[in-house]
């Protein structure tokens, strides 16, 4: 297999996680290069059911070396928890989970503000997963948000988190939502920390070295294209690029050394979440959830259903 981008070529939910375990067992790395914990990939494995927030779906393979690019914006919090639930099913992702040193960090203040948000855009809501994406892409873009590479200095990075915490508090009570607790949202966020430190690395580094290898490297696309901060139905979309441009950039690889672009659609339609949906049919959705099918993974949520859309499909490939 050649170094292949998988992308969703509608709104998220598409079975991409499926496709991806499928397509990585011929593999030697897989790599998530955008979105954060707002992403949940399901994969069954004999009576196994396993959903993937972070941690790209190839860990479930034992000999795939998995990478969390500079373009995720990573919670440490649900990181460790992602990691600890692999471990109780017998998968030990040590040696084989690397995460980018650039990526950013999503904390619980940027959780606090995505809800408190949320709420007061009231029926004008984007209909967020509450994960704290768009807030921590904001930092990002604002230049004040702090990147893995930061635990490695403890002392440092504590006091930076102080701050940070302390300066959104005052951010959180001109929203009208109350602050954190700083000493226990340190505490929660620095224990995280000490676990992750030895997963952090130069992640383009060990990209590039294992592309000159002729290592074969699978991108894992997460939500779907019309959620793409650019192409999507803006604003009902996520904070980051989830078209194939942006697993370039999130990863440090260059476009020429992309091979093949796969993108993948659902025979019907879904949404989770606010904003447009041309072929939505409540019909189709109540025979649907009906059958137990089309709760988000993330968030549990009624994905709202409608026939396929070949419209949208045809505007997917083109991007």
């Amino acid at each position: 297999m050649s170094n292949t981008i998988l992308v969703g070529a509608q709104w998220g939910d598409e079975g991409k996680g499926k496709i991806i375990d499928f397509l990585t067992e011929q593999a030697d790395i897989v790599v998530r290069a955008q979105g954060g914990a707002n992403a949940g990939h399901t994969v069954i494995v004999g009576r196994t059911q396993y959903i993937l927030h972070l941690i790209p779906s190839g860990i479930l393979r034992k000999r795939t070396i998995c990478v969390i690019g500079n373009g995720v914006v990573i919670d440490p919090i649900g990181l460790v928890e992602e990691i600890d639930g692999l471990k109780k099913s017998g998968i030990d992702p040590a040696g084989r989970l690397h995460a980018s040193d650039a990526a950013h960090m999503v904390f619980p203040y940027h959780k606090a503000i995505d809800a408190a948000r949320e709420a007061l855009k009231g029926k004008d809501r984007i209909g967020t997963t509450m994960r704290g994406i768009g807030p921590a892409y904001g930092d990002k873009v604002d230049r004040v948000g702090l990147r893995m590479g930061s635990i490695l200095n403890v002392k440092r990075f504590a006091e930076q988190l102080q701050q940070a915490i302390k300066n959104n508090n005052a951010l959180l009570k001109s929203l009208g939502a109350t602050p954190l607790p700083v000493k226990r949202t340190m505490e929660s966020v620095l224990k995280a920390a000490r676990r992750l430190k030895p997963y952090v690395t130069n992640t383009v580094q060990l990209l590039h070295e294992a592309s000159s290898k002729k290592k074969r490297i699978l991108f894992e696309g997460a939500q779907g294209t019309f959620l793409d901060i650019d192409h999507g139905t803006y604003p009902y979309v996520t904070s980051s690029n989830t078209t194939a441009g942006g697993m370039c950039t999130g990863s440090g690889i260059a476009p020429n050394r992309i091979d093949r672009v796969i993108g993948v659609a659902k025979a019907y339609t879904t949404r989770v979440g606010e904003g447009p949906m041309p072929s939505e049919d409540r019909i189709v959705g109540d025979l649907l959830h009906g059958m137990g099918r089309e709760y988000g993974a993330t968030t549990g949520r009624e994905r709202r259903c409608g026939w396929f859309d070949a419209v949208t499909v045809r505007q997917a490939a083109m991007l």
